[in-house]
């Protein structure tokens, strides 16, 4: 069993940074590829980013590519989301999720149903 914690949302200005964190307990950790989601009122948990097991391959939706950074640290069992250059419509809860399924491509892993584990979501506010 994986239990995961999201932290680090808050509220943040237009073009600010933020930097959430996902600690994972449970000893196969490393072996899981790992993902974000967000959510925002009234509309259905949409993809942010997700990242390969070993950290070595990571995939984003269009809207955040080159603004989000997803990273990993298998020692620490922690799943990162460096946000930056943030807009309103970042304003969402964000989810961490683990997955056990083995897809090809980590452009696969861009669905809800692909995951087995998540966490309690972190608010993440952006004021324009």
């Amino acid at each position: 069993q994986v239990q995961l914690v999201e932290s680090g949302g808050g509220l943040v200005q237009a073009g600010g940074s933020l930097r959430l964190s996902c600690a994972a307990s449970g000893r196969t950790f490393s072996r899981y590829t790992t993902g974000w989601f967000r959510q925002a009122p009234g509309k259905e948990r949409e993809f942010v980013a997700v990242i390969s097991w070993s950290g070595g391959s990571t995939y984003y939706t269009d809207s955040v590519k080159g603004r989000f950074t997803i990273s990993r640290d298998n020692v620490q069992n922690t799943v990162y989301l460096q946000m930056s250059s943030l807009k309103p419509e970042d304003t969402a809860v964000y989810y961490c999720a683990m997955s056990r399924i083995s897809h090809y491509s980590l452009s696969s892993y861009d669905g809800p149903t692909d995951y087995d584990y998540w966490g309690q979501g972190t608010q993440v506010t952006v004021s324009s």
